[in-house]
Formats: structure tokens, C-alpha cells, sequence
């Protein structure tokens, strides 16, 4: 996968805010949550208010403008934020103080709605005090002493595609390019000065800190390439290579000036990793510079580039070997026979075969930016903010701006109903409009309008609270630190002690309805099926296992929703409640599944970490995990699949209680130890350092691996293969300790046991198989029981 970036910005009629307004709204916010010590949800949401308003005057250029021209204004921000933030850390204490003392006064409906204004509140603190403050910081950093509002404007898009490119550096990484058009720069290129500046950077294969003069505007990119380094390492060069570019810092000091962004991450496919394969790619051939000038980027594989390269003779420079370098040529070759750029852009992109999301501006047309999507596998969504398109290949690079989006469809043809019909979609973005609907103009790949409306906006769930790395350098890291603090959130509330003292579960009807509590009670409901995919899927077997060691009143599996789907059906489910687990709650096979046990009758509880997803508005009842929205980036689910595991088991109990009889002790000690785990999963973080050396010193030399567990283990088992094998690209074997033949002992493999709570004879069985493992020389790594 590789990530696209746009920003494409128009001047801002609005006047910067005034300082004194936006820190009374800040102190006042700190005085909602104070007089009541936060847990009062009108009281969070209140500030929650005030904090979003003082967001919004403070985004995009004329917010830049305000907090670097009133430093009292960008100290009082920081303090303010400081105290809110604080504020929120104390709430959350309150909540799960005391073993959660405080909520056992909520009902479940007012824990969840103080929850709900809780997260509103710290994305609003976070999107001040971080996002906002960031930006100003980074763009007087880019600005140096040019402090002018042409150029204030020019460098908060520039920062806007840079923190939008560090975010997408997840879909690949190995090189990485900036470009930005300036037009009405008010540059003399006849001036020698001028001249010999843009002389010495016309690097003909357009590497980093290459200029081109094309026509009134000029064009001036940035590239980094290394196949190997660290998330951060490129945006970090291309920031420096940007910082001290004193041509372009003259070329955006004009009042005049405008600036148009377009960027790229890339994970090579077709072309090498070099300066010259970075994307975005210019329209000179050999020989042929003074065509019309056009720049362009790809996500995907243009498939028949060779064939075009052939057929269209392009003379192409042979250290150029991506096939994104095909796309901006055509469309010059186009312009230059007379086709309008529209035309010129809509001609290309359809004699392009494969799955692609391309991204191009013309010089002659700089307010303009073109976009096309073809296929399923890759994505584009057009971010509508005050005065600016934000373009991103995932909602999570444009919501430090917007919300608000419009989503690409690279599937749906023009016409549903027409056999043959093209497939895929361009947009035409205008700066003369940008950030509302009238300036997107979209057309299906043959030309067929396909008008916008305001329906089609969607708005993301997620903000940049929810993406950001912090200190840690990978996102792995970062969420299993996180897992802790998921797990306990996900059990506040949900666990009361009744007055023998006794812990018991206490779902509300928003999780377990009354209808279906009352079905479970008179016997109706007999069948309890848990479905997800992949992890949530491993999840759902330890839902079953928890419910199946609690009751043995229902007939109780679990399988993956294909399975379900494809397998399990019966015309008639109305005796069956379906659990389904999901972290996005977009999971489509997940999903479909429901839906299809909905139509045969079945009831359906969901395990899930979004509110208002799509899985919730299928979903009789529904449990969230954490907080209803902790956002998980690392590939390999951590802290999502342990808040399923905790949600699971708090169900698990609930659904039990309800179809009888139980046994309230071993439910207690059960609930005991879930209260207990976080502390112990931070012990086990604790022990990073020395885990770590046990990897280092076995792992390496060892080609084969494998993973073995017995009955809950082996559920663990499963979890760690999914983890393991999405990590290191490994095909990792997976079974029961015992079946020994399944494992390729001849390879003297890595065999991670999980061995964790075995006694008596089952520790001695396991320990005769590790044993046996020694004997055959592989390497058994226990994970066992403190």
C-alpha cells in the first residue's frame, strides 16, 4: 500500500479570533468540570462545547495567524489545555477508584453516557492542546522569520500534508515526496539572480530540491528514499529540505501567492526505491521539457504501463522504472494535442489497467487538483475543511482538519443497470470553492456526471487522540502498553459487589435487552453461536469457553461469520442468540452474517469498539469495549482483543445468571481476578527488557517456529499464531501440545508453549511433552504461571 496527500486551500475571508474570548471559553470549561469533579455528564459535555468552539476558531490558516501572533494567546492555550487534561485523568480515576466504587450510584445507561461525553471532551482537549498548537509551532518552524499571511497560509498546507504523510507512513515507507505548485509568486525568472537559482536545481530525473519553471507558476519537490529506517525519518527530511529552501520561501512571501500541495508515501511494487521512483512524478521526457507541465502520484499498479510506455512512445528516462511516471506524461501528450485538462486527465486514466488511486495538477490549471479511483484495493477520501480540500487515502490523515468527508467509490459503475458500464470515479477539485460541495465536481471513468450531495459526507469516529504514537516508536508497542487501561475500562462498571459482599455482573438492557434476559430465564433461547473474524474471531472461542464452563443450559459455539454464513444457517433461528464481536464494527463479513441471522429470527448481542458503527445499528444489544472508542493502528490486534476477552467474560456471566442455575462462587473468583489482571498485565510489561533477551537469544537462529496450548492455552495459542504470523510473515504451525505430529519436529523448530494456570496432572503431562520437544532438539519457550 502506498498513501496519497492533497491540500488545496483558497484565502480565508475570516479574521484571526481574539485571544481574550477563546481563554475565557477555556477557563470556563475548566470551572464546568471542577464544580462538580467531572463525573456529571452535562458538565463534560458543557465543557466539551466550549473546548470544540475555541477547536474550531483556532483551525486553519487564520488560527495559525492568531496563536503566532499572540504568544499570551498560545501560552494560555497550553496551560488550559494542561488543566483540562488533568481534569479528564481525574475523572477517570473517580470512575475506577475503589474497584469502581462511583459508578456502582450510575445506572449503566448514565456510566455510558458519561463515558460517551468523557472521550468528547478529551478529543476536544487533545485536538487544542495538541493538534492546534503543533501546527502553529511547525509552521512558524517551516515560516522562519517570514511571518506574512501569504505565507503563513503556504506553509500551514505544507505542515497540514506533512503531519497528514507522517500518519500514513503505516500503508509503506520506503521513500517518500512533497511537491508544491506556486502560482502568482511575483518572481522575475528573467531576473539572473532568479535564473541561476532555478539553473542549478533542474535535476532532470526531478529529485529532491528540483524546481521547474512552468508557465507562470513553479514547481518545487522534495523526496526522501531508504529502504530501511524509522517511522518519522522521511517526513523529518523532506521538513528540512523545506525549512532551509530559501527559493521557495521568496516564492510564497508575495501577498499574491498561492500554494498547492500534493504528497506521497510509498511502498514499492513496480520501480525501484530512489529519489526518482518517489512519487509524485513530473511529465518531462527526454528531450521534451516545454510540453504542458502536469505532476502526478499513484497508489497501486498501473498494469499495462509497458504496454502504454510502447504504444505512445514515451521516452522515458531510463532511471525512471515506477509505472506512476506514465500518468502525468499521457496527460501532457493530451494537452499538448489540444485536449481540455479535464479531458486530457478523464482519457488517461482510462486506458489505465488495474486497481489505482491517482492524484494530478496541471500548471496551467494550478487551482485545480484531479483525483481517479479505480478498483477495490485502494482508497481516496476528499476532506472538507474551513476554505481547504484535505485529500488522504484514509480518513486518519485528514481528521486532524476535518471531520467531514467524502468518500471515493472505485467500484460502483456509472450506471448499475447497464451491462458493461465503467467502473470507478474522478473528482475535480477548485480552489475557488474549497472545503465546500460546489467546488467537488465527480464523474464516473466514461464521463457520466455523478452529482454530489450532502448526504454522501460521512464523518469519521476517529481523531488524531486515537493515532498518535506518542514517544513510542512503533504502534505495536504503544497499543500493548495501552492494553492495561483498555481492559479496565472496558470492565468499569459492569461488576458490582451485592450485600453478601459477593461480585456480580451488572449488564444494563443497552447490553443485554430485557426480551432477550427473559428468553434466556423461560428457556426460549437455547443456542448461543459467537461469530467474528480473525482475532475477534479468537475472542469468540473465549466467550464460548466461558460460557460453556459457567452453564450447561444452552448449546454454546463459536466459529468465524463465514462459517456461519456459509455453513451454519438454519431456516429458523429464533431460538438462538448470536454474539458477534468486532472491533470497527464495519468487519463486512461480520456483518452480513448478522444481518442474515436477523432475517431467520436469531437475537443478536455485539462486542464492539465503535459507537455508531454499523454493526451497533444491527445489534439487539451491544457491549463496548474500553471506552466505545480506542482506536487500534498495529496491524497485530493487542489491546482491542484483550477488552474483547474481559467484554467476553462479563457476558459470558450475564447470559449464564440468566439461563441457570450458576455458581455465584466461582462467578465471584472469576470477576476477582478480571478486576485484578490489568495490574497484572503491567507486570508482565514490567519484564519487557528480559522477555526481550530470551527473543533475541533463541528466535533468530530458529527458521521454523511453532505455537502449542491446551484448553483455554490453546485458545492463546490460536491468538499468538494470528499475532506471530501478521508480524513476522511467517506460515507458524498451531496445535495441541499432545499432537506432536503436526508439528515439523525434524526442523528442530521454536515451539512457544502456553502453559499458563495448568496444576496437578495437566502440568505433568504438558511437561513431559516439553521434554519430549528437547529431545527432538527444537527450542521450547514456556509460557507458564508465575
Amino acid at each position: 500500500m502506498c498513501g496519497i496527500v492533497a491540500v488545496l486551500r483558497r484565502s480565508s475571508g475570516r479574521m484571526p479570533p481574539e485571544g481574550a474570548h477563546l481563554l475565557g471559553e477555556l477557563e470556563q470549561a475548566v470551572t464546568s468540570v471542577g464544580e462538580t469533579g467531572g463525573v456529571s455528564a452535562d458538565a463534560l459535555r458543557q465543557a466539551a462545547e466550549r473546548v470544540e468552539a475555541v477547536d474550531a476558531l483556532l483551525k486553519g490558516a487564520p488560527g495559525v495567524r492568531a496563536l503566532l501572533g499572540d504568544r499570551a494567546l498560545a501560552v494560555g492555550v497550553e496551560h488550559h489545555a494542561e488543566q483540562l487534561q488533568v481534569a479528564t485523568e481525574h475523572v477517570e480515576a473517580a470512575l475506577d477508584a475503589n474497584g469502581g466504587a462511583l459508578t456502582a450510584d450510575l445506572s449503566t445507561v448514565e456510566l455510558e453516557d458519561v463515558n460517551a461525553a468523557l472521550v468528547r471532551l478529551k478529543d476536544a482537549v487533545w485536538a487544542v492542546g495538541h493538534d492546534r498548537l503543533r501546527t502553529a509551532r511547525a509552521v512558524a518552524d517551516l515560516c522562519g522569520s517570514d511571518l506574512g499571511p501569504s505565507a503563513i497560509d503556504a506553509f500551514t498546507s505544507v505542515q497540514v500534508a506533512l503531519a497528514a504523510l507522517d500518519r500514513l507512513e503505516v500503508r509503506g515507507r520506503d521513500s517518500a515526496g512533497l511537491h508544491v505548485f506556486v502560482h502568482h509568486h511575483a518572481l522575475d525568472p528573467d531576473d539572473p539572480a532568479i535564473a541561476r537559482l532555478l539553473d542549478e536545481r533542474r535535476d532532470r530525473l526531478f529529485g529532491s530540491r528540483a524546481v521547474r519553471r512552468a508557465g507562470d507558476s513553479l514547481s518545487f519537490v522534495y523526496k526522501a528514499a531508504a529502504e530501511i529506517g524509522e517511522l518519522g525519518d522521511n517526513t523529518a527530511s523532506l521538513r528540512r529540505a523545506i525549512r532551509a529552501d530559501e527559493l521557495l520561501h521568496l516564492a510564497v512571501a508575495a501577498e499574491t501567492a498561492q500554494a498547492v500541495v500534493m504528497a506521497h508515501t510509498r511502498w514499492a511494487s513496480v520501480g525501484i526505491i530512489s529519489e526518482a521512483n518517489a512519487h509524485p512524478v513530473n511529465s518531462e521526457e527526454v528531450g521534451l521539457a516545454d510540453g504542458p507541465y502536469v505532476i502526478g502520484a499513484l497508489n497501486g499498479d498501473v498494469d499495462n504501463y509497458a504496454d502504454l510506455e510502447a504504444i505512445e512512445r514515451l521516452d522515458v528516462p531510463t532511471e525512471m522504472t515506477t509505472d506512476a511516471k506514465v500518468i502525468p506524461t499521457l496527460v501532457s501528450r493530451r494537452l499538448a494535442g489540444g485536449e481540455e485538462v479535464d479531458e486530457a486527465f478523464r482519457a488517461t486514466v482510462a486506458s489505465l489497467e488495474g486497481s489505482v488511486a491517482i492524484a494530478a495538477s496541471a500548471a496551467h490549471r494550478p487551482d485545480r487538483i484531479m483525483l481517479a479511483l479505480r478498483g477495490s484495493g485502494q482508497a481516496l477520501n476528499v476532506g472538507l475543511a474551513e476554505d481547504t480540500f484535505v485529500v488522504a487515502s484514509e480518513p486518519y490523515g485528514l481528521v486532524e482538519e476535518t471531520a467531514t468527508y467524502l468518500r471515493m467509490d472505485g467500484e460502483t459503475a456509472a450506471d448499475p443497470q447497464r451491462p458493461g458500464a465503467t467502473r470507478g470515479q474522478i473528482v475535480t477539485l477548485d480552489a475557488g470553492a474549497a472545503g465546500e460541495i460546489t467546488g467537488v465536481r465527480r464523474s464516473a471513468y466514461d464521463g457520466t456526471e455523478l452529482p454530489v450531495s450532502a448526504g454522501e459526507l460521512q464523518h469519521a469516529e476517529i481523531t488524531t487522540r486515537d493515532i498518535d504514537r506518542g514517544a513510542s516508536p512503533h504502534y505495536l508497542l504503544k497499543e500493548i502498553s495501552e492494553a492495561p487501561g483498555s481492559f479496565r475500562k472496558t470492565l468499569r462498571g459492569r461488576i458490582a459487589a451485592g450485600a453478601d459482599g459477593r461480585l456480580a455482573v451488572d449488564l444494563g438492557p443497552e447490553s443485554l435487552p430485557d426480551a432477550v434476559r427473559a428468553r434466556l430465564v423461560d428457556g426460549t433461547l437455547r443456542r448461543v453461536v459467537v461469530i467474528g473474524q480473525g482475532t475477534a474471531a479468537v475472542a469468540g472461542q473465549s466467550l464460548a469457553a466461558a460460557l460453556r464452563d459457567a452453564t450447561s443450559n444452552l448449546l454454546v459455539d463459536a466459529m468465524p461469520a463465514t462459517e456461519l454464513s456459509g455453513f451454519a444457517l438454519r431456516p429458523d433461528m429464533h431460538d438462538t442468540l448470536v454474539v458477534a464481536i468486532s472491533q470497527s464494527g464495519t468487519t463486512t463479513d461480520t456483518n452480513r452474517t448478522v444481518d442474515l441471522v436477523r432475517a431467520r429470527g436469531a437475537s443478536v448481542v455485539a462486542i464492539v469498539n465503535r459507537r455508531n458503527s454499523d454493526l451497533v445499528e444491527k445489534s439487539d444489544g451491544v457491549l463496548y469495549t474500553s471506552d466505545g472508542r480506542d482506536v487500534e493502528m498495529s496491524v497485530a490486534s493487542t489491546k482491542a482483543f484483550y477488552a474483547q476477552l474481559a467484554a467476553g467474560f462479563v457476558l459470558a456471566l450475564a447470559i449464564a445468571r440468566d439461563a441457570g442455575p450458576t455458581d455465584e462462587t466461582r462467578s465471584h473468583e472469576l470477576l476477582a481476578a478480571l478486576r485484578e489482571l490489568p495490574d497484572r498485565m503491567l507486570e508482565v510489561i514490567g519484564t519487557r527488557d528480559a522477555i526481550a533477551g530470551v527473543a533475541q537469544r533463541h528466535a533468530p537462529s530458529k527458521r521454523y517456529w511453532a505455537v502449542v496450548g491446551n484448553g483455554a492455552n490453546r485458545i492463546a495459542a490460536s491468538e499468538l499464531r494470528i499475532k506471530l504470523s501478521e508480524l513476522c510473515y511467517k506460515s507458524i504451525a498451531c496445535d495441541f501440545t499432545e499432537d506432536k505430529k503436526h508439528i515439523d519436529l525434524s526442523s528442530e523448530p521454536l515451539i512457544l508453549v502456553c502453559a499458563s494456570g495448568l496444576t496437578g496432572s495437566n502440568a505433568d503431562d504438558v511437561a513431559k511433552e516439553v521434554g519430549i520437544y528437547r529431545a527432538h532438539r527444537a527450542t521450547p519457550i514456556v509460557i507458564a504461571t508465575t
